[in-house]
């Protein structure tokens, strides 16, 4: 198939149906699949980070999973430049990047690049030392409140952006979202988008059963060997959801029905948290009513990569 050097993107909150319905384009359209997952690209978080089954790897090609242990900081510089690799090597033998994921700062960087904000190392590791560390993320989250609260809602529960944008407030007056919107972004590739929107409560739904379905898969024996190996000491990967969660009902803390109930509500914060970003972030992206009529999507889809 000619796809014109065209790449798909394929996103939307948390238990959406994201890899499914990639897996059925790509089988059907000669793809080749993109995590935009910041945690899938962590070895040893198969269960908790909903990473595709090995069949279902073995069956399509998958690209940017299992490439760093914990230790490893990872930023979205560095899946800019992975991803942008793969969707070369993808576009070399004919095929079509799809790009599959919910981490929006990242989908976002790769359709539109990094805004040029500007930065300063020294101002950096000193906001690092103050604020990289759980006591010093809940005085970061208090004075980001009061200093920037735009920002503050966008990242309320992302530790490193957070700090980044206390950077760029100092050096410059003004928040990230104010600074993006003063520049109009141009795509970067043509590009075919989807945002997957779902009913709320019916979301909800979907996330609990899924939640269920990873512990009983043996999400509790993958976080306490992940827990062991110092996920929680790592530079970025200790934000994986859930883990933390578990390590509380390991230690005791917890009872096996308020680790569950915790890690919904999570989760459910997570995808509204998702909703907003892809609504407000990706005007490029068609929003797909789910659960979706799968045979019109590929007609449509047909036609467009024509």
């Amino acid at each position: 198939m000619n796809c014109n050097s065209k790449i798909m993107v394929i996103m939307g909150p948390t238990a959406s149906g994201k890899s499914s319905l990639a897996l059925k384009v790509a089988a059907e359209f000669g793809g080749e699949i993109i995590s935009a997952d910041s945690m899938q690209l962590y070895r040893g978080l198969d269960i908790g980070t909903a990473k595709p089954a090995r069949e279902e790897r073995a069956a399509v090609p998958h690209h940017l999973i299992d490439l760093f242990d914990f230790s490893i900081r990872i930023d979205v510089y560095t899946f800019l430049k992975l991803a942008e690799a793969a969707i070369a090597e993808i576009h070399s033998r004919g095929r079509l990047p799809i790009i599959a994921g919910g981490t929006g700062m990242y989908i976002r960087a790769l359709l539109y690049g990094i805004d040029p904000l500007p930065g300063d190392p020294e101002l950096r590791a000193r906001l690092d030392r103050l604020y990289d560390n759980p006591e010093g993320f809940e005085k970061l989250k208090i004075l980001m409140r009061g200093k920037d609260p735009v920002d503050f809602e966008r990242w309320q529960m992302h530790n490193r952006k957070l700090i980044r944008a206390l950077e760029v407030f100092e050096l410059t007056g003004k928040s990230i979202t104010e600074l993006q919107t003063m520049n109009k972004p141009q795509l970067r590739y043509p590009v075919i988008a989807w945002n997957l929107s779902w009913d709320r409560e019916v979301l909800r739904r979907r996330i609990e059963e899924r939640t269920i379905q990873m512990l009983a898969a043996g999400w509790i024996d993958e976080a306490a060997a992940a827990l062991k190996n110092g996920i929680l000491e790592s530079p970025t990967a200790h934000q994986a959801l859930g883990y933390r969660i578990i390590g509380e009902y390991l230690a005791g803390r917890l009872s096996c029905d308020a680790m569950r109930e915790q890690i919904i509500t999570a989760t459910w914060q997570l995808a509204r948290r998702q909703m907003t970003w892809f609504r407000h972030q990706h005007p490029e992206a068609m929003t797909i009513a789910m659960p979706a009529d799968y045979p019109a999507l590929a007609e449509k889809l047909r036609k467009d990569l024509e």
